[in-house]
């Protein structure tokens, strides 16, 4: 576990997560080392993050004591429509390939929209990391080569792809790379702004290079995409204040798993018992059958969140779980590459900022002489028009990313944690928060005990309750008996997330920082 008085960042990626580090010892703040992190690992991590993607905020400002939302998600090209897919000859939305690529990449907006309303540094200084390891190499992580490997066709399909993650070849860990193209994307961006990713050079070669290969985003989608400042919604936990995302993403699960879960003794049940997990399952099914049922952009479906967060409702929901037999909930597939920051600086700002793909390498695409890697985000939108979800001109669609943060009793941040992984996203906030706030595990030890992962990512034949491998074996029979489809996966699995928090100590101030040994991450305080 990382310790720090001053600062502290924790990362997916070691060489982010130093680049973090230094904008806070040069005078930046939260916000900035957050865009310093998240756009190395756009250099650095390019199979999980990018420019090319979506990217969600809870930013905390010591100076008022409040908690910002920022949505740097984008919304769907006006020529999205089902009937186009139909025209296709289509029954769903690809999930790779220029028909993939329909939402408008939101985060470089993000960073440049949280920057000027928080940062304390110049756009430049902050992206400077990124720059200087696109221009002049990085070292390839074993993470990267796994991915590489997995996606070797699909980024051969696409000339840029190969040039820039294959250029002879898979590469070894440690070989070194450069992307000078999303180099030059990024210097752009330090010296003119986010105008110069939607408005100039750059919109035009992305949607140059996708019209080539069949895309349908245009110019006039890109001018037209903003960030929006959201109210983020709340529940309380044992006295903590639970802090997410609201809609279009699943922040709304996790507070409602916590309220179903408050009902509950967990000190009496134990940690690590059968039950535990058990419980911890059957909240997640109550939890994702809603969320599945209403979950999408808020601008085109009225949610009932309200509802759907309160106390009574989860009073009445808890009454469903049976504590002996698992109910038959089967959720969707959902794919989990994304990347989650966590940091603190000596001001008492705080930044949870989760950054996606969607899936590893997105579509697949890199677009053309940009060197940026475009999400899949939009191949999630239903083409049933009846669905919640379904695609539609100039619309956000589901997302699973959720950065969080738990307020003490003070009304400021304890715990600023989240993960990457889709599905498995509201399931290790709450094994996080259980773990540290009814057990008492410091953050390194809740994130390195053994997790579990109920559902079916993208790709999976069926739903499974994924038990890491040196969980008691006991355990899995007991769960098994209650009707659980429980598979026995890797001891360190990398399906269960990358994980990150750190503590804040109420009455010390010390920083605690803790980051998952299944990522190549580390946190680091000073």
């Amino acid at each position: 576990m990382a310790l720090g008085t001053r600062g502290m960042v924790a990362c997916p990626h070691q060489l982010a997560s130093i680049a973090g580090l230094h904008t806070l010892q040069k005078g930046g703040n939260a916000v900035d080392a957050a865009i310093s992190i998240n756009s190395t690992l756009g250099v650095v991590y390019p199979h999980m993050t990018g420019a090319g993607g979506d990217s969600f905020w809870l930013i905390y400002d010591a100076k008022t004591q409040k908690v910002h939302g920022l949505n740097g998600s984008g919304r769907s090209a006006q020529s999205a429509t089902c009937e186009f897919y139909r025209s296709q000859g289509l029954q769903a939305i690809p999930t790779r390939g220029p028909l993939a690529a329909i939402t408008v990449p939101g985060t470089v907006d993000a960073w440049a929209t949280a920057q000027a309303r928080f940062g304390k540094l110049s756009l430049g200084a902050v992206l400077e990391p990124a720059i200087q390891y696109a221009e002049s190499g990085y070292p390839v992580s074993a993470s990267q080569v796994n991915w590489t490997r997995r996606n070797e066709a699909l980024l051969t399909e696409y000339p840029f792809s190969q040039k820039a993650f294959l250029p002879k070849g898979i590469p070894e860990v440690g070989a070194v790379l450069t992307n000078p193209g999303f180099a030059h994307t990024l210097r752009s961006i330090a010296r003119h702004g986010r105008d110069a990713f939607y408005q100039g050079e750059i919109a035009a070669e992305i949607v140059r290079s996708l019209k080539e290969l069949g895309g349908i985003l245009t110019q006039d989608d890109f001018t037209a995409h903003h960030s929006d400042w959201v109210e983020p919604i709340t529940t309380t936990y044992r006295g903590y204040t639970i802090c997410e995302m609201p809609p279009n993403t699943q922040g709304f699960s996790v507070l409602q798993m916590l309220n179903l879960l408050e009902g509950f003794d967990l000190q009496a049940i134990g940690h690590g018992t059968a039950d535990y997990y058990h419980l911890m399952v059957e909240a997640t099914k109550a939890a994702f059958a809603d969320r599945d049922r209403w979950l999408t952009d808020p601008d085109f479906v009225q949610i009932p969140l309200d509802r759907l967060i309160s106390k009574a409702y989860a009073e009445e929901r808890r009454q469903q779980i049976d504590l002996t037999t698992a109910s038959s909930y089967q959720p969707g597939a959902i794919g989990g590459d994304t990347t989650f920051s966590a940091v603190v600086d000596a001001e008492g700002n705080a930044v949870a900022m989760i950054q996606s793909l969607y899936f590893d390498y997105g579509c697949g695409i890199v677009a053309g002489e940009t060197g940026v890697v475009l999400q899949n985000r939009g191949a999630f939108f239903s083409l049933d028009q009846t669905h919640a979800n379904c695609l539609q001109p100039g619309k956000r669609t589901f997302h699973t990313l959720i950065p969080a943060m738990a307020l003490n009793a003070d009304g400021k941040p304890e715990l600023v944690f989240g993960t990457m992984g889709g599905e498995g996203q509201p399931q290790t906030q709450v094994a996080m928060l259980t773990r540290v706030i009814d057990f008492g595990f410091d953050p390194q030890t809740a994130i390195d005990l053994p997790r579990w992962l109920y559902g079916r990512t993208w790709g999976a034949e069926s739903s499974a309750l994924s038990l890491e491998g040196r969980m008691d074996t006991g355990i899995a029979h007991a769960l098994s008996h209650r009707g659980h489809p429980v598979k026995l996966i890797n001891d360190w699995a990398e399906a269960m997330g990358h994980a990150h928090m750190i503590r804040i100590d109420p009455t010390t101030g010390i920083l605690q920082g803790g980051s998952d040994p299944r990522s190549d991450g580390i946190a680091v305080g000073w």
